[in-house]
């Protein structure tokens, strides 16, 4: 798999929002997040799906937010509104479009030669929420279409409010009965090199509990989170972001081995420490995030 066909982004906090709430999308473009999820799918009655398409057509032309990655999740094509949803999208350019109750790789090949056929960009990337007990079972079959050439799959969000509801699994603080799907979610989508966010955190009042659930994801190993609310944008950034202790120790490692004399090591001491080559792998890739998040603050 080429590397290149999965870009690195910004995806710490990943804010979703209602197609037809002009209040919500008017504010967009003046908020911190890295990425905004256009929601045409649960978030919108079925009466009001075609008003949601064209209130986002006139916000993405007139009100289009900068440096900010523009998803659109679309309905399901076993909906009425999906085909729909989707030409509609290809033609207002976001970066990607998140397809929901995803659950074999079909349901991505399918869409992939859509795009295809409409000569869609190889930018414009897919996203898929797994929220289903079949989705997750398969997330490994599903995670390889984004591994195969021309694959467009970057990014996995597990969809935890469909599974508990068709699970019966309740939402206790810590999620302990959900973890190892998260885990096996996350494990797939690493395998093809995939992003993966994690999943909303459903009360917005509850700070620490956020805080909390920020933390345990950045632990697991996610990307970011799927946000509901502007005031949980601050803290997803600041879980998923690098702190300066992080940054410091990745720039101690990265000058460690470009020491003339370290060149042709693989293993080297440093202050005690026996640091690998993928230790410095992991180190490039931080002090890339950090510097990301650096201009990204600056053009804020």
């Amino acid at each position: 798999m080429n590397s290149s066909s999965h870009p690195a982004r910004l995806r710490r906090s990943v804010l979703c929002v209602p197609a037809d709430n002009e209040r919500a999308l008017s504010k967009i473009a003046s908020l911190s997040c890295d990425a905004v999820i256009y929601d045409l799918e649960d978030a919108i009655l079925t009466d009001r799906k075609a008003e949601a398409r064209t209130m986002l057509a006139r916000h993405l032309g007139e009100n289009r937010p900068a440096g900010i990655e523009i998803i659109i999740r679309i309905n399901s094509f076993r909906s009425p509104f999906g085909e729909t949803d989707l030409a509609e999208a290809i033609g207002l350019q976001p970066d990607a479009i998140l397809l929901p109750k995803v659950e074999s790789p079909s349901d991505i090949q399918s869409v992939a030669d859509i795009l295809s056929e409409k000569d869609a960009p190889d930018s414009l990337r897919l996203w898929a929420m797994i929220e289903t007990p079949r989705g997750v079972l398969n997330a490994a079959a599903i995670a390889e279409t984004g591994r195969t050439s021309g694959g467009r799959l970057d990014c996995f969000v597990p969809g935890l409010n469909d599974l508990r509801k068709e699970t019966g699994v309740p939402a206790l603080p810590g999620r302990p009965h959900l973890v190892p799907w998260l885990m096996q979610i996350l494990l797939s989508a690493r395998s093809c090199g995939l992003d993966v966010i994690d999943s909303v955190f459903n009360d917005f009042r509850d700070a620490d509990g956020l805080d909390a659930e920020c933390r345990q994801g950045r632990d697991m190993g996610f990307d970011g989170k799927m946000l509901i609310h502007p005031a949980q944008i601050a803290p997803a950034n600041e879980a998923f972001g690098v702190s300066p202790e992080a940054a410091a120790d990745a720039t101690l490692i990265i000058d460690a081995f470009a020491k003339p004399e370290n060149a042709g090591k693989g293993v080297i001491n440093l202050d005690g420490r026996m640091v690998e080559r993928l230790h410095l792998d992991q180190a490039l890739k931080t002090a890339a995030k950090a510097n990301a998040i650096q201009r990204k603050d600056k053009t804020a």
